[in-house]
């Protein structure tokens, strides 16, 4: 049709020509160019515009964007393997696989003194999480590579997301924040979120860490040695050391099952039977327990830390309060446990180190004193301990006017924790009130050291010897008492060997080496009934000893295996410290006792015993102390055919020590012992010994 009205125009306005047929075809070609060509310079729809451009803008982007992306990856695998490079590099040069810090931050051991060394090659964590290489626990080098691969990708993609809590930033902060510091990278490139650890270190709020010292406590066996915690501080509460509910405790405690009986609780605790537990509560809360539920007076050292050492622990305590480490009750414990996180800060104090195998809370705090980490001291009393400031002063007050004795009701509303609420603590328990009364002698920085040794000369009936003894720990009743609670009285792992000087003419000589006595436990708590400290008077012993066997005529001293357990009752009297919370310093006491021994010298292997134990301790002065103690056991061994030979019998034993301290590492003590029979060949015993405490 096109083709058609060009071709009728053309006939009009021209000269009619005859076109003939073969002469279309040319004009037809010619009319669909000249379309084409016309076509161009029309308008064209919009529509077909919009459609196209969209299109081929879609296409040009999508190819720009995967461009990018591409360059952008390969820029930052680019950035990432420099950076992997570079601090590779610097690690090598500096030798941080073998770095102390970094060793400690992967639970790795360092030399340790003692007869049982821990493992330096092998991490005491057994939890894979905990690391980032396979080979992390018994490869520390191993574990820093893969720390820095990490690490590398990370900061170069510059992980920003809103939750990116596996990030190794996330993950190990302490172990992050230590790299960057050594290998001097930029802290901008480290902007990673992590709400759970910001939750966290905003809640808790570190600024300033203390150690809280909770004095021994017998009437519960786990808490016999002391017990430490970390005390964290905010800002509010290191202006203001009474807010303590702006403060939270760090406890390193045993994660032991309840339903075990005691025997095997405490087996279990010994041999790392049970993972350790890090426990964080609110200040108040734990600090109640002791000072109102166990009555036991605390003492709180404030660390001289900074503020940044003080974040980098609790970054490192994040990065392991949740491993299941194995608990052990005499070297893995609490107090371990403080030693070991500042040894990650100061690397070059080797606190750990320091201290035998077995870790005592006194010891910790004493060691840290002598290395100039306690930067000051506070006492707080127990609520027993102003209860008992409170009837000294009623009985001196009444003592004044001439009274010599108190009304009784009087005194048990004063003793009485129900009727008298007196406390350190707020009645709301979350302030610490003034302190109302003096100091008392107990701080565990005036103690004498744990362990000792003995040399003693003596004679026993007719035998002269010498004895040397070791005692691992802790203190018995004649010991210095300062530093300690009072009348406290717990040996552990402690042997005499005893050589006699013999007359091999005579019957009934001892042989001239001996193991006297190996102890393994033996204590007694004093709690008295006229003090306002509550609890019962108990005692118990584990122990191997030699006895005379008054069954047999003449018979000879044995070695033998004994059980004992006692329970009665205790007194204090005499004038206390005036103005404090101290009970009288004199004790008497009366116990019911039953024995259980086992040995072949005695008469059929075996005898045990019932009966009583009374005795008295008497602080002449500040350097001396006496205790007489009379034990009337009667025995029973089973009848005997032997007329000869009694199956049962009493056997009284009398018995005096007396102490003086020459210094706090120094004494010399006098015992003597009179056993009442006449059918054994020795019934006194008299030593005198040189007692050194180290």
């Amino acid at each position: 049709m096109y083709i058609n009205s060009v071709s009728n125009r053309i006939a009009l306005d021209d000269t009619p020509i005859q076109f003939s047929r073969y002469a279309r075809l040319p004009l037809a070609l010619a009319g669909l160019l000249l379309t084409a060509q016309a076509q161009a310079f029309l308008p064209t729809p919009a529509s077909l515009v919009t459609t196209g451009e969209l299109a081929l803008n879609t296409d040009a982007n999508t190819n720009t964007d995967n461009d990018a992306k591409a360059k952008s990856g390969t820029a930052a695998e680019t950035d990432s393997r420099q950076l992997l490079t570079s601090w590779r590099e610097q690690a090598k040069i500096k030798n941080l696989a073998q770095d102390t810090t970094w060793r400690r931050l992967l639970y790795f051991s360092d030399d340790k003194k003692g007869l049982f060394g821990k493992n330096k090659n092998i991490s005491a964590v057994d939890d894979a999480r905990f690391f980032l290489s396979p080979n992390g626990r018994e490869d520390s080098g191993a574990e820093l590579d893969a720390m820095l691969v990490a690490f590398a990708d990370e900061v170069a993609n510059n992980a920003t997301q809103d939750n990116n809590s596996n990030s190794v930033l996330c993950r190990f902060p302490a172990r992050a924040k230590w790299l960057s510091d050594t290998l001097a990278i930029d802290k901008s490139a480290m902007q990673v979120s992590c709400p759970e650890l910001t939750a966290w270190m905003e809640k808790l709020a570190p600024e300033q860490l203390s150690i809280m010292f909770a004095q021994e406590y017998l009437d519960n066996p786990l808490s016999a040695f002391a017990h430490t915690l970390l005390r964290i501080d905010s800002k509010a509460s290191v202006a203001d050391p009474s807010q303590i509910h702006h403060a939270y405790a760090l406890n390193d405690t045993v994660d032991g099952d309840t339903k075990d009986n005691f025997v095997l609780y405490a087996i279990k605790s010994m041999t790392g039977g049970y993972s350790n537990l890090i426990e964080i509560d609110p200040y108040p809360e734990k600090l109640a327990k002791y000072l109102q539920d166990d009555e036991r007076d605390a003492w709180t050292y404030r660390l001289d830390l900074t503020p940044e050492e003080v974040q980098q622990i609790i970054l490192h305590v994040w990065e392991t309060k949740d491993l299941k480490l194995p608990y052990y009750f005499t070297s893995d414990n609490c107090a371990s446990e403080i030693l070991r996180l500042i040894d990650v800060v100061r690397p070059e104090q080797h606190l750990l180190s320091q201290l035998p195998y077995a870790v005592i809370p006194s010891d910790v705090v004493q060691l840290l004193n002598k290395e100039g980490f306690l930067a000051s001291t506070n006492y707080t009393p127990a609520d027993s301990t102003l209860r008992q400031a409170q009837l000294n002063t009623v009985k001196q007050q009444r003592e004044q006017l001439g009274y010599h004795s108190s009304p009784k009701q009087m005194l048990n509303e004063i003793k009485s924790a129900q009727l008298n609420t007196v406390s350190s603590m707020s009645d709301d328990g979350q302030t610490l009130l003034n302190r109302q009364i003096a100091v008392s002698d107990t701080n565990p920085l005036n103690r004498h050291p744990l362990q000792m040794g003995s040399i003693g000369i003596g004679q026993r009936g007719d035998n002269n010897y010498i004895d040397l003894s070791a005692r691992a720990g802790y203190h018995d009743t004649l010991d210095r008492p300062s530093g300690f609670p009072q009348f406290f009285d717990l040996e552990g792992a402690s042997a005499t060997v005893r050589l006699y000087d013999t007359d091999n003419g005579k019957a009934n000589q001892p042989k001239s080496v001996v193991l006297q006595n190996l102890i393994l436990i033996k204590g007694r708590s004093f709690n008295p009934v006229n003090s306002a400290k509550k609890g019962k008077t108990w005692g118990a012993s584990i122990e191997a000893t030699r006895v005379n066997d008054s069954s047999q005529q003449d018979g000879s001293d044995h070695l033998v295996g004994s059980l004992g357990y006692e329970s009665g009752w205790s007194w204090a009297f005499g004038a206390p410290s005036a103005g404090t919370g101290e009970m009288p310093p004199q004790l008497c006491y009366t116990f019911l006792a039953g024995n259980a021994q086992t040995g072949r010298g005695i008469n059929k292997g075996f005898r045990v015993g019932a009966g009583v134990n009374a005795g008295c301790r008497y602080q002449i002065n500040n350097q001396l102390r006496a205790q007489a103690e009379l034990q009337l056991p009667y025995w029973y061994h089973g009848s005997s055919d032997d007329s000869n030979i009694r199956g049962h019998y009493w056997q009284p034993i009398s018995s005096l020590g007396l102490q003086y301290d020459i210094d706090k590492k120094q004494a010399l003590r006098l015992n003597a012992n009179y056993e009442w029979q006449d059918r054994i060949d020795a019934n006194d015993d008299v030593q005198l010994s040189y007692r050194r405490y180290f």
